[in-house]
């Protein structure tokens, strides 16, 4: 019997070699064959990525040299318009990757992004620092008087050129090479900041054993931490970390003051704990090469280089509108204070940092009667998603329809198909809302593929929202904050803009807009999430299905403006630390990081028992997030939305004529100039009342 064994398995060996073995393809080298040409996630491989970044640089440089070596003139056409369509393949490769390295990284993927972010930086300095490829921009540029374009075309070919001269092709070859080492170290240097964070985000749990130090937090926030226990395998203890859904609800409930103290603590010291995740050198090594950058493209400061591209243009002009909005701000958070402390007289306490959010929630309770745990059981995440879908649908006539086949980066996530009211793709919708170790802090919305043209084909995009919201339990539904809530819209107003994109070139699509515009459509859209129309339309019982009722309507509504000197202060506060790193043009006797921090908080007067709402050391946005010197741009969109919004409150929320008139400043992306297109809706220049009198700063 053994012997017939052998030779069967003989023979099959024999005849498995005799056939040809198919070679894999990575798939970043064929056409997608899936629902609306969505990534096939599970095909790919992490050996598939660097292949196809280097496949993708190799086409793009052909395509690039197609267009230097062209015989003919310099036109738009052959120029211009041909570098739009160059870098299919790159552009297919990076847009999977950075967003999974973002929402589901793991050790080997950061190891990767450390090695390709440098090599696009070379590549993307070869391209802009050609010069025979400027030498053909620069002709058509020269020329544009002489020709009749398009104002789109106008927008890209300014655009375009723009781009070369803000990276250096002007520059004698020494300073060339001098930028391409700085450009390569801040890419590495950002990659490191950004996983120190995560990492060190990810060290901490807070993890308790004795069930009277659970006094004050609700049942839900303690089965999650029961939970989260679990998976550390800790049986029978609560474990809770530094991620917004373990640490919000701890500080807002829990009535253990020295267990506060070490969570805000270890919350506030993050990339700040003198290990190998630690930020402070990375935070001044990333600004001394910002500096010598600016300085090299002929400005005194990296602030000033960054805003030249910008709506504000000046940091002047930024400092004083941050400084006047700081001023309200700090002054109501100063009330706010004296009302909590007669709270916390009570208890024998003076108030400090780690307090604030506990007695700010006593005191919304005494004022309000407002319990946030109530309302959450109207906010299921689900339904609210729906109400996201809903309001798209009244306003700009989106349909969404669940992709059940469609491939997915996460199991978690969830994909749409969007469609308009005939029945035409809009795009694809990708959302991915709970916490996990593979995703970084906070909420986001990226692109897996822009809208676009292509050979008289429209390209539709492939939109992402990933947030990071309490996770359903065992026994309990995703049941969302007020915050998540209005974070949900938000990020759907992001995702919208891209949506919605209707641009004949890559350039100009969706989101590629200045940085202090881009968060006009995201925070324009929380203005809908909690009006009573809206409300009745996502906001049911997660068990009963009943529609919150009017009481719970006007107490959110009532409490709007509650604590908006603190939210106005912390962000303020950020914004300005922001711009003072910025604004440095030598970091010579900057040795401490937290002590230039400090002292920039001393002198605009922040109060003790409030924090910059980043601190240096994590303040992902601006070391590694694409808004250096432009964190100020969330309330600098704040005064557009306001005002926007007012226009519909005028018109009404649902008014199909100025939803209209909004949906087109969405598709137009960055084919106009943004307050060109602001003042086309509004009808006027924009007005910081609405804002201050939406926080409540003014009367």
């Amino acid at each position: 019997m053994k012997k017939v064994l052998f030779f069967l398995a003989t023979a099959m060996v024999m005849v498995s070699c005799s056939k040809k073995v198919e070679e894999r393809v990575n798939p970043f080298f064929t056409e997608w064959d899936t629902p609306e040409g969505v990534p096939p996630f599970e095909q790919i491989l992490t050996s598939d990525y660097k292949p196809a970044f280097e496949k993708g640089i190799e086409e793009q440089n052909a395509e690039i040299e197609a267009i230097i070596n062209n015989t003919e003139n310099p036109t738009f056409e052959n120029t211009i318009e041909a570098m739009d369509t160059t870098g299919e393949l790159l552009d297919k490769v990076s847009y999977v990757f950075f967003n999974i390295c973002e929402s589901d990284g793991n050790d080997s993927l950061r190891a990767l992004q450390e090695e390709i972010l440098p090599m696009l930086s070379e590549h993307s300095d070869n391209i802009f620092m050609n010069a025979k490829l400027f030498a053909r921009v620069k002709a058509v540029y020269d020329a544009r008087e002489t020709k009749e374009y398009t104002p789109v075309q106008a927008r890209l070919l300014e655009e375009t050129y723009k781009e070369f001269v803000r990276n250096g092709v002007a520059l004698t070859s020494d300073k060339q090479e001098r930028l391409r080492e700085i450009n390569k170290e801040l890419s590495k240097l950002e990659t490191k900041f950004t996983n120190n964070v995560l990492a060190d985000l990810n060290a901490f749990s807070l993890v308790i054993d004795k069930e009277e130090d659970l006094a004050g937090l609700p049942e839900g926030v303690r089965t999650a931490a029961s939970e989260k226990a679990k998976g550390l395998g800790k049986d029978g203890k609560w474990a809770f970390g530094l991620e917004v859904p373990s640490y919000g609800p701890f500080m807002q409930y829990s009535e253990n003051r020295e267990l506060r103290k070490k969570m805000y603590e270890a919350y506030h010291n993050k990339g700040n704990n003198n290990n190998e995740y630690d930020n402070k050198k990375v935070c001044l090594d990333i600004i001394k090469y910002r500096i010598e950058k600016a300085h090299l493209l002929g400005f005194n400061t990296p602030a000033e280089m960054i805003l030249d591209n910008t709506m504000a243009k000046d940091p002047k002009i930024v400092d004083e509108f941050l400084l006047k909005i700081f001023n309200a701000g700090n002054e109501k958070a100063k009330e706010e204070l004296k009302e909590m402390q007669v709270i916390a007289d009570r208890d024998g306490v003076k108030i400090e940092a780690w307090d604030w959010d506990f007695y700010a929630e006593k005191l919304r309770q005494e004022k309000y009667s407002m319990d946030e745990n109530l309302i959450r059981q109207y906010f299921k995440m689900e339904n609210v998603r729906q109400g996201v879908f809903d309001l798209a649908g009244k306003l700009y006539g989106l349909k969404f329809e669940p992709i059940a086949d469609a491939p997915k980066f996460n199991p978690e996530a969830e994909c749409f198909r969007v469609t308009d009211e005939a029945g035409k793709l809009v795009g694809v919708f990708y959302c991915d809302y709970f916490p996990r170790e593979s995703k970084r802090g906070g909420a986001w919305m990226e692109a897996m593929r822009l809208q676009y043209w292509k050979g008289g084909k429209e390209i539709r995009p492939i939109i992402v929202n990933i947030g990071n919201f309490t996770k359903p339990t065992a026994t309990t539904p995703s049941l969302l904050s007020v915050d998540d809530v209005e974070t949900m819209f938000h990020e759907f107003g992001h995702a919208l803009h891209g949506l919605l994109a209707q641009s004949p070139y890559k350039k100009l699509s969706g989101t590629n807009v200045a940085r202090d515009f881009v968060e006009l459509p995201s925070q324009i859209n929380e203005n809908w999430a909690f009006q009573p129309e809206v409300l009745a339309m996502y906001a049911k019982h997660y068990e009963t299905g009943e529609v919150i009722p009017d009481s719970l309507v006007q107490k959110i509504l009532s409490v709007s403006t509650f604590n908006q000197g603190f939210m106005t202060t912390e962000l303020c506060a950020a914004s300005i630390l922001d711009m003072k790193w910025h604004e440095l043009s030598s970091i010579e006797g900057i040795e401490d990081v937290y002590a230039f921090e400090d002292k920039m908080m001393s002198e605009i007067g922040l109060i003790p028992q409030i924090s910059s709402r980043y601190r240096s050391t994590y303040f992902n946005h601006i070391w590694g997030g694409g808004y250096a010197a432009g964190y100020y741009s969330y309330l600098w969109a704040e005064v557009l939305d306001k005002d926007a919004f007012s226009v519909f409150e005028k018109n009404g929320i649902f008014d199909p004529i100025t939803a209209k008139a909004f949906k087109h400043l969405l598709e137009s992306g960055n084919t106009a100039d943004p307050m060109v297109l602001f003042r086309e809706f509004k009808g006027g220049e924009p007005d910081e009342t609405a804002m201050l009198k939406g926080r409540g700063l003014i009367k």
